[in-house]
This record gives C-alpha cells, structure tokens and sequence, in this order.
C-alpha cells in the first residue's frame, strides 16, 4: 500500500489532498497541483483523467515544484500505484505486432541505440514487473508506465512515435 499527498501550492502549501489508491480523477479534489509528498510506494501520475496525458513516475520522497518531477505545468489529474514485482522481464521488438529482431530485457538499460542499436520500438510484450519507459537516453524525456501485458504497438503505450532512448525497471518500493 502507498501513500501520496497532493499540494495546491509550491512548498507543501495550500489546499491538498491525499491517496493511498489508484485514481482516474482527481478534479474534485484540487485545482492544480504545484507540490507532491510521496510518503511510500511507487507511483505514476498523470496530466488528464484516466490516465492520460503526459506521465511523471515519483517515488517515495518530496517534490517542493512540479518541476523536480520535469512537469510541464501544475496539472495532475490522476494517480496510479505501481504495484511491487520480484523479477522483470520485457520483450521488445523492432516492428508493430511482435515482428522484426525481439530482444529480451531483464535490467535496466540507460540507451538502448547503445546497447541494442535500436532508434525505435514498435511493439513490446511485458512479462514480469513494471518498467518506466523513457523517449531519451539515460532516463529523460517522456515517460511511459509499462504493466505486465501486450502492446502490439506504440500507441497502446500511449506515446506518440515509437521513438526509445531507455527503459528502468521498477523496484525501489515503500
């Protein structure tokens, strides 16, 4: 079980609101969110409803502005945990629907042109734990909230272009 506190205002200030469980809408609960406390867990948070929108993996610890978490602006409309897993593997793929050259990941990997030559993934299948995704090289840019299952193509991920730079295993729990 988690725990994260959400803040109106920069510095723990403000109006806020905490959680301890999966959220597809934080509307009700605050306007904009400037701060974060991560009290334990693993957690993603969103810029729209339903999971949706630009993603930010905290884990446990203080986020005084949305910017230490690279936010791009003060909305965060819903929150999921990321739930513990013992051992991580990933299957990722060249070409949409598992075609192309596959390789099997069990650790993190901080650029995958550099290890896989590999510019782009199409398609990816997550055997064993959750993996935070990132567009660039070395655990920057965009991220992405990988669960245990398929995703015959990038935009089941939610991203926009099939464009990889690295992928982090989560494991650092409560």
């Amino acid at each position: 079980m988690g725990k994260i506190t959400f803040y109106e205002d920069r510095g723990f200030q403000g109006r806020y609101y905490e959680c301890s469980s999966d959220h597809s809408n934080l509307q009700s609960y605050f306007s904009r969110c400037n701060s974060v406390r991560v009290d334990s867990g693993n957690w993603m948070i969103y810029e729209q409803p339903n999971y949706a929108g630009c993603q930010y993996y905290l884990r446990r610890g203080e986020y005084p502005d949305y910017q230490e978490w690279m936010g791009f602006n003060d909305s965060i409309r819903s929150c999921r945990i990321i739930p513990h897993h013992g051992s991580h593997r990933i299957r990722i793929y060249e070409r949409e629907d598992y075609r192309g050259q596959m390789v099997e990941l069990s650790e993190d990997c901080s650029s995958l042109q550099d290890r896989l030559h590999f510019h782009e993934i199409y398609s990816l299948n997550v055997l064993e734990g959750c993996w935070i995704l990132y567009e660039l090289p070395n655990y920057r840019g965009r991220q992405y909230l990988l669960r245990p299952g398929e995703y015959r193509r990038f935009q089941d991920w939610g991203a926009t272009n099939a464009k990889v730079g690295s992928l982090r295993r989560v494991m650092d729990l409560y």
